[in-house]
Order: structure tokens, then C-alpha cells, then sequence
């Protein structure tokens, strides 16, 4: 099917992209009951060509209907960039190419939701609880003490002991933001407003 025919079935080329990792989910195409489920919905929705209906496009963690977050369309109105939001983690391999929907980056976001989420419950046993419990003083405690093991590797050691150290380093200090109730994200719109 060409691009004319499918103007002429009414159909669009729907790209449907991940609003934090850009990975894309899923690609298909959308008629004009899609769109107005979307619009009413607020979840994604493509069309279903053997159906000749629109279903709802689920992902993510508990495989959901994916929440709709804003539709870009291309200037001839052919194709639209549907940005949608998994509910929960995205580490499943939900990609429309099968991998993991995760940018490395992303992950220290993934990492202070879980820590949050030890705060919030603080499970026993748990060594973040213990952290949270002891306090401030020992959080940052903490910090300085991985950041001194990371200077002494970045120094004398090797470079993967110094990964290792410097993860130490950056888990320690999201437990300390997430004290602080600072997210991760938080840090990083300081740093681009500063460039």
C-alpha cells in the first residue's frame, strides 16, 4: 500500500516513540476513530487492519495501555509521531525492534523510583533502609567516603575498579537526593541551564 492509498483509506503512518528513552515502541498506522479515541482516552490507540477497528496499545512494566503524551504531525498530515508513556519500569523488551526500552542514561531514573520507593516502605533488611534510618549525617557520610575510593582508583587503580567506585559514589548520593526529596532529573536541568 502507497502513500496515496493510504490517504485515500484514510489512514496515516503512526510512529509510536517512548517520551523519555525515544526508543520506538511500535509503528502501524491510525484512521480517524484512533485519533478520536486518543483524544478522548488520553491512551494510544492504532488501527487495526484485519479488524478494521482501533485497538489500544499496550507496554511497559505491567503491560498496560501505553497514556498518550502528544501527537506531532508531519507538515502533509501523512504521518504522525505519537509520544506516549509506559506505566512503570520499561526494561522489558517492548521495542518495535525487540530490545530494551532503556537508555543507560534513563536508568538512574529507574534507580532513584526504586529507591523512593525503599524510602516510602523502608522494607528490614534492606541496606538503603538502613541509610534512611540513620540519617542525613550518615548519608553524606557516605558520599565522601565513595567519592574518596573513587579518587584513590581514578588515581592508582584500575578503570574498571573506578566504575565501580563511582557507581558507589552515585547510588549513595540518589539515596541522599531522595532524602532531600531532589530528583535525579533535577540535577541534570541544572546542568543544561548552565550550557
Amino acid at each position: 500500500m502507497d502513500a496515496n492509498s493510504l490517504n485515500l483509506a484514510g489512514l496515516k503512518l503512526a510512529t509510536v516513540q517512548d517520551k523519555r528513552t525515544k526508543k520506538v515502541l511500535r509503528m502501524g498506522f491510525v484512521d480517524d476513530v484512533a485519533m478520536e479515541r486518543m483524544d478522548k482516552d488520553g491512551q494510544v490507540f492504532l488501527f487495526d487492519a484485519e479488524k478494521g477497528e482501533p485497538y489500544v496499545v499496550v507496554g511497559g512494566e505491567y503491560d498496560k495501555p501505553l497514556r498518550l503524551d502528544s501527537l506531532i504531525f508531519s507538515e502533509d498530515g501523512k504521518s504522525v509521531l505519537i509520544m506516549a508513556e509506559p506505566e512503570g519500569s520499561t526494561t522489558g523488551a517492548d521495542t518495535f525492534l525487540g530490545d530494551k526500552n532503556i537508555e543507560d542514561l534513563a536508568f538512574l531514573s529507574e534507580l532513584q523510583d526504586f529507591i523512593e520507593k525503599r524510602y516510602k516502605e523502608l522494607p528490614e533488611g534492606s541496606y538503603t533502609t538502613k541509610l534512611f534510618k540513620k540519617g542525613v549525617n550518615k548519608m553524606c557520610q557516605k558520599v565522601g567516603e565513595e567519592m574518596i575510593e573513587a579518587i584513590v582508583e581514578a588515581t592508582n587503580g584500575s578503570k574498571d575498579q573506578f566504575i565501580y567506585e563511582c557507581s558507589d559514589m552515585i547510588y549513595h548520593l540518589i539515596v541522599l537526593l531522595t532524602y532531600k526529596g531532589i530528583r535525579i532529573e533535577d540535577l541534570a536541568r541544572e546542568l543544561k541551564a548552565r550550557h
